[in-house]
């Protein structure tokens, strides 16, 4: 169950402390697409979050949009935001993770993943040894394998919960 418990949990991607995470040693961000970035009905990016990623970079950090999305979904957000990308992730598993690492020279120390689900956001950045960061959905809609994984993180929710890990709605940094 420590596998799914996140390093940071807040409420969206723009409650995170960036400074910190650049203090503590963070250079790249891998980011979550749906639900952590955009809702699924978001075909493009808005203002607010093109800025956003403006201020990222400002800051000396390389934002990566990191999804388990296709393409067609990823490719208007990387173009728009003006950052790298990884379509067809298949998180949490180690290939795209790979790549990323041996691509732009990141140590596993460098490197903080944020997403809105357990099973492969924080699951994936935990196993490889990235700082993990959980943000609440955006949207209740989502993907139908997600809703899959939603099952079975409200399991794992109720475990960390009884073991005192992990409420939903009680933010830490």
């Amino acid at each position: 169950m420590e596998k799914f418990r996140p390093d940071i949990y807040q409420k969206s991607i723009y409650e995170i402390d960036y400074l910190k995470l650049k203090n503590m040693g963070i250079r790249c961000l891998l980011f979550d697409l749906d639900n952590t970035i955009a809702p699924l009905e978001m075909e493009v990016p808005d203002k607010k979050l093109k800025d956003f990623f403006m201020y990222i970079e400002e800051l000396g950090l390389k934002p990566i949009i990191m999804s388990n999305a296709s393409k067609k979904r990823v490719t208007p957000f990387k173009e728009k935001c003006n950052v790298d990308s990884c379509y067809h992730s298949n998180k949490p598993f180690s290939k795209k993770y790979d790549k990323i690492l041996n691509t732009f020279h990141f140590k596993d120390t460098e490197i903080a993943c944020i997403g809105d689900q357990l099973l492969t956001d924080i699951y994936g950045a935990n196993i490889h040894g990235f700082t993990s960061i959980l943000v609440n959905p955006i949207s209740k809609k989502d993907p139908f394998k997600t809703k899959i994984n939603r099952f079975f993180e409200r399991k794992i929710y109720y475990f960390l919960k009884k073991k005192g890990l992990l409420e939903q709605g009680v933010y830490y940094e």
